[in-house]
């Protein structure tokens, strides 16, 4: 925790601020990511950018750089354990304070048709990514601590449309994950918390949505189903995620850790 003033209590722009930081993130190219990146970079973050495609990512290096902020690229492809570990050495001596794991895929198949082939590439991007990048998130700041921030999804909580079984388990791997991590490296000066994100709208679910429109009805009808259900009525945006990001990378929940923080709309209290 930052320095309190002689009232005792910290001023809301230093609890807020990430000046002097580095945070690492994950899925930075588009969406979520994309928006978490600016929030960061917005709070005096330096970054580390990383996905798969690397003009994406260039891009999003070119449109921060209004902030001033050191911003490093890296193209990793974050199903392959060699490439994560390759990552973490390069920045050895310089590693980030702040983990946030966002990459995700989000194919849908029917469980019936799922192969091992195409299991094991879900299960590598979305959940065992997680696990190395928290790894070596750890054991490079195992007498410093850090911020640790995975992203699970309400599916993995009350599972709505069809042909994301394998997304589900996923994501609820993530989710276990990080609070089995908290419990035991909280001592450790880690804060490890979860953002489960509700229906957001981004360029992927915009493309799910087009193909949904053209081959898959029962998409179309689960996505109607869902905004019926949500008390706001409407899909989130990527900003509403990344300020929840903000709250948890920043001294603003310095008590926060081993929590599952509900971006929703209010999709699984209705």
């Amino acid at each position: 925790m930052r320095a309190k003033t002689k009232k005792g209590l910290a001023p809301l722009s230093e609890l807020v601020s990430l000046k002097n930081e580095k945070a690492l993130i994950t899925g930075a190219g588009t969406g979520i990511g994309e928006a978490i990146a600016h929030r960061f970079a917005e709070a005096g973050a330096n970054l580390e950018l990383v996905d798969v495609n690397e003009k994406k990512l260039n891009k999003v290096k070119e449109d921060l750089k209004q902030y001033n902020v050191e911003i490093g690229v890296h193209k990793v492809n974050l199903s392959r354990e060699d490439e994560i570990a390759a990552l973490w050495k390069k920045l050895e001596g310089k590693e980030p304070e702040i983990l946030v794991n966002n990459a995700g895929i989000y194919p849908t198949k029917s469980f019936l048709d799922v192969d091992a082939k195409f299991l094991k590439n879900v299960m590598d991007v979305n959940c065992n990514s997680v696990f190395w990048m928290c790894q070596h998130m750890i054991r490079s700041r195992l007498k410093k601590g850090g911020v640790i921030i995975n992203m699970g999804s309400i599916e993995a909580v009350m599972p709505l449309k069809e042909g994301l079984v394998h997304y589900d388990i996923s994501k609820a791997g993530v989710m276990v994950l990080s609070r089995a991590l908290a419990s035991e490296y909280g001592k450790h000066g880690f804060r490890i918390n979860v953002l489960v994100p509700g229906g957001i709208w981004t360029s992927g679910t915009k493309n799910v949505a087009k193909e949904a429109m053209k081959f898959k009805p029962n998409i179309v009808l689960s996505g109607i189903e869902y905004k019926m259900r949500t008390p706001l009525g409407r899909m989130g945006q990527p900003d509403e995620i990344a300020r929840m990001a903000l709250v948890l990378a920043s001294d603003l929940s310095s008590y926060v850790n081993g929590a599952l923080i509900v971006v929703d709309g209010g999709f699984l209290s209705a």
